[in-house]
């Protein structure tokens, strides 16, 4: 556990307030759901909860159907990172902080494909290796929940409007699993 020196008080109703800077590092959003973890020396710990950790193997396993069938690189994100990755070396990836130009297009509950001639957009942070071919957001009872991507690296052709429409069924259907 790494210390910040930051010291908050809980207030009469139970409450704590956890510190700006905390709260933008780990982008933490205001009605952003949270983990409560208990250690045995008495700490505790606050995780960002994402309800596509519940599925994360379950995306894994569609992302290397998807892999096998199309060969592509295909990767589930959270609305964080990516949780499940097929195609690609998971440690190039997986965890890795989603970029800004993928958080605003998941934001806008916009599909995507790559045009040649756009300017790509990256997946993840700090990585100019891959960047999406295709894009899905993944809806569930209308909140924003993650993306399914079919990720391009440097000699990747163009994607076809078939592999946007495969991404936007897996994306429909991981929606509908996050509901029941």
């Amino acid at each position: 556990m790494k210390a910040t020196g930051i010291v908050r008080r809980v207030d009469d109703l139970g409450r704590i307030v956890i510190p700006k800077e905390i709260r933008r590092t780990l982008k933490i959003r205001e009605g952003d759901p949270l983990e409560i973890y208990t250690e045995k020396d008495g700490g505790v710990i606050f995780r960002k909860y994402s309800p596509m950790g519940d599925l994360q193997e379950f995306a894994a396993q569609m992302c290397e159907a998807i892999g096998a069938n199309t060969g592509s690189i295909a990767a589930v994100s959270d609305r964080d990172s990516i949780i499940a990755l097929s195609g690609a070396p998971k440690r190039e990836l997986v965890d890795k902080p989603n970029s800004q130009e993928l958080e605003k297009l998941m934001e806008q509950r916009r599909n995507y494909r790559f045009m040649p001639g756009e300017t790509p957009i990256r997946a993840t942070e700090g990585s100019d290796k891959y960047h999406l071919g295709v894009a899905a957001p993944i809806l569930s009872q209308g909140d924003l929940m993650g993306c399914v991507m079919l990720l391009m690296g440097e000699n990747t052709a163009p994607f076809q409007e078939a592999d946007q429409k495969l991404a936007q069924t897996v994306a429909g259907f991981l929606g509908k699993q996050m509901e029941s």
